[in-house]
């Protein structure tokens, strides 16, 4: 059969019986699961411009409940219909989303090629994350990147909600940290904040798309914005740690605009440090329904490494007390205290530099599992070719598309078993990024070599799981994404169906 759209690649493909695909008009009904035939109905309106009625015994049928692995579904096109099947009710979200990328206009209207799908992810977390720090991103961008994300079946949105540049949450035991210190971002640009009643509502519109918010309030590092609110619990600018990128250098107590990493950090010493630890990380668990609370951990490179053992030691048992589990970046994993149960988060290179494989081993030793972000395979920001004019280049240069796809996630870290490692997620750092423009032009389309690493079978268990099958089912998705809103580049890396 030919090459179909479908990003990530499922589990299984096959073609049915039928002699000739599925046609969708404005006579096709939908019948079953109340929730998911809205979905459906909204996603078709938007691609085909077709509107879905919902009756007893519709074309197509959705159902909750067949059994099989959590967000698994099975999908079958066939001469009297079509049927997909959820294990839960993601799964038939996950299914409705590949019907979606499966239908395609002709001259004769709009068809579903006959095919079975069986499908079920790969890892049990996939995520995406989105910097609101560098540059604030208001509630509406974050609801269209969640679209655009659970779209492509990622299940958990990280949130990195504060740096040095500023703090993007409400905590109402400490108002000085968005009275001080949100108000500017990167390049002096506006900046902004999240209510609590905002971050709820967040919370909400990525669980109506079956997706859990991470949210991440970075420590002991990237605090600078902490030290403008609160100078009592921030050391000064340790220039001598800075990455620098040739921009303003910090000053105490004064907002940062810049984009050097490592000079900043809380007072490892002070008791009261770990006072405000507490009320931010009690109130972030509150506001968070998921089980995860992220705390960085990452590039506290003015920290010497005896105070730095003992801050994530502190610092992730009190997260671990809100009755969340910890997560942190795999810096961490050098701290000899860290709480038992704390998830890492790799972020070096597919080949492991600087001791990062060890200090990620940690975790797993520690009763912990891995998420696997290699910078120079998913960091989505940085620049897919040496002259695009947005995203960075310090990953060992840009990223291609391919370079994007061809890693695979057990061979990074040596040691580790397949259950070592919980999921996989594509960060996108807004050092570059202002708008959702930006944030499409970047993401897209080496989020979807994200997704496909994060959902689909090995590589070396799937044959149509390689660089040359996902580059052709990826060009097929064009007419589809342009229909959503998406305002991807088009990458010559991949041949586009127009």
């Amino acid at each position: 059969m030919p090459t179909l759209p479908l990003v990530p690649l499922p589990r299984r493909v096959a073609p049915t019986e039928a002699a000739s695909p599925f046609p969708i008009t404005s006579a096709t009904t939908v019948s079953g699961d109340t929730d998911a035939a809205g979905t459906l109905a909204a996603l078709l309106r938007t691609r085909t411009g077709l509107e879905l009625a919902a009756t007893d015994d519709g074309d197509i049928v959705l159902s909750v409940g067949g059994g099989g692995e959590p967000e698994s579904y099975r999908l079958r096109v066939g001469a009297d219909g079509i049927r997909i099947d959820g294990a839960d009710a993601a799964g038939l979200f996950y299914g409705i989303h590949t019907l979606v990328q499966l239908i395609h206009g002709t001259d004769a209207g709009w068809i579903v090629p006959a095919v079975e799908i069986e499908d079920a992810p790969r890892f049990a977390y996939r995520g995406v994350m989105l910097d609101v720090a560098r540059h604030f991103h208001d509630v509406d961008t974050v609801r269209a990147y969640i679209d655009r994300a659970a779209a492509l079946k990622f299940n958990h949105l990280h949130l990195h909600l504060s740096d040095d540049q500023g703090w993007r949450l409400e905590i109402r035991s400490r108002p000085e940290l968005t009275r001080a210190a949100s108000a500017t971002s990167v390049g002096g640009g506006p900046g902004g904040y999240y209510t609590q009643d905002d971050y709820r509502a967040i919370v909400a519109y990525a669980a109506s798309r079956h997706m859990t918010v991470v949210p991440e309030l970075d420590m002991p590092g990237h605090t600078h914005a902490v030290g403008v609110a609160h100078p009592e619990l921030a050391e000064n600018p340790v220039l001598d740690a800075v990455v620098s990128s040739g921009g303003p250098a910090p000053r105490a107590g004064e907002p940062y605009t810049g984009i050097d990493v490592g000079f900043s950090s809380l007072r490892i010493g002070e008791d009261a440090t770990y006072d405000f630890v507490a009320d931010v990380f009690g109130e972030l668990a509150e506001l968070t329904p998921g089980p995860y609370l992220h705390f960085g951990g990452d590039e506290a490179l003015g920290t010497s490494p005896e105070d730095f053992a003992t801050f994530v030691a502190r610092a992730s048992e009190i997260v671990r007390r809100t009755g969340k589990t910890p997560v942190a970046w795999h810096e961490a994993g050098a701290a000899p205290g860290l709480a038992r149960g704390t998830i890492g988060q790799y972020w070096s290179f597919v080949t492991p530099v600087d001791g990062a494989d060890e200090r990620a081993r940690a975790f797993t030793r520690g009763g912990g599992r891995l998420i696997l972000s290699p910078a120079d395979a998913i960091y989505l920001d940085m620049k897919p070719h040496e002259d695009f004019p947005l995203g960075l280049t310090w990953a060992r240069g840009a990223t291609s598309v391919e370079r994007a796809y061809r890693w695979e996630p057990s061979a990074v870290v040596d040691g580790l078993a397949e259950e070592d490692i919980l999921g996989v997620e594509a960060p996108l750092w807004t050092e570059t990024v202002a708008t959702l423009e930006d944030i499409d032009a970047l993401a897209f389309p080496r989020i979807a070599a994200a997704a496909e690493a994060a959902w689909s079978p090995a590589t070396s268990d799937a044959g149509d799981r390689t660089w040359e099958s996902f580059r052709v089912r990826t060009g097929g998705l064009g007419p589809l994404w342009t229909t959503l809103g998406i305002r991807f580049p088009a990458s010559p890396e991949i041949p586009w169906t127009t």
